[in-house]
């Protein structure tokens, strides 16, 4: 009887030990096959950094190369009244900004002056504000009768202002000259010096949302 037992039992082990190593087996199997969490989430928080980083760098181009200064015309004659130079700053809105502000300061250096110096006009020097909510904002001014031989300049300065009226950002931009040589129709022995340039009417254009 003992031995007629043991062969029952083992005769029933055994298929109950085989059930077991399949389930393992599958077990094991769909585990492959399926991937491992740990390593698919971190290679999907990897793509999505960097897709954030691409996101914000418009932003940032925005924010640093969002203003520049201009030299629009430049304009020799013989006499000093048909002598013009025509200046421009352009800049975008940036993050947190709700008005933008331009200021436009022509200078000037003689031939023989080391340095330039600023160009007394009417106009010259104040800041021209967009209406709140433009996206991109222009102010040109143009500078009339202007002495030769002499080079001239703009000085263009930028200003984001946030809800509040209060400067968020400030950036100050150089044009290129305008040169203005002694014409070669002038007469023999003249330098082409006479009075002090002018300022023209400002002319502020903007871009609305």
């Amino acid at each position: 009887m003992d031995a007629a037992r043991r062969r029952l039992l083992l005769a029933c082990a055994c298929p109950l030990v085989l059930a077991c190593a399949c389930l393992a087996r599958t077990t094991t199997a769909m585990g492959r096959a399926g991937g491992e969490p740990t390593g698919s989430a971190a290679v999907l928080g990897d793509g999505s950094a960097k897709a954030g980083a691409q996101i914000g760098q418009p932003v940032d181009a925005v924010a640093g190369g969002g203003a520049s200064a201009t030299l629009k015309q430049c304009l020799t004659a013989v006499l000093q009244g048909e002598r013009t130079a025509t200046f421009a700053g352009e800049m975008t809105a940036i993050a947190g900004s709700v008005r933008m502000a331009i200021q436009i300061d022509v200078q000037v250096k003689l031939r023989g002056e080391e340095v330039f110096r600023p160009v007394s006009a009417p106009g010259l020097g104040s800041w021209r504000v967009s209406d709140p909510g433009v996206k991109a904002y222009r102010y040109i001014r143009q500078v009339t009768g202007l002495t030769a031989p002499a080079s001239y300049r703009a000085v263009v300065r930028f200003r984001w202002l946030n809800a509040k009226n209060r400067q968020i950002k400030l950036v100050e931009r150089q044009t290129p000259r305008c040169e203005q040589p002694v014409h070669p129709s002038a007469a023999p022995g003249s330098s082409g010096r006479q009075g002090s340039p002018s300022a023209a009417a400002a002319l502020p254009s903007s871009a609305a949302s």
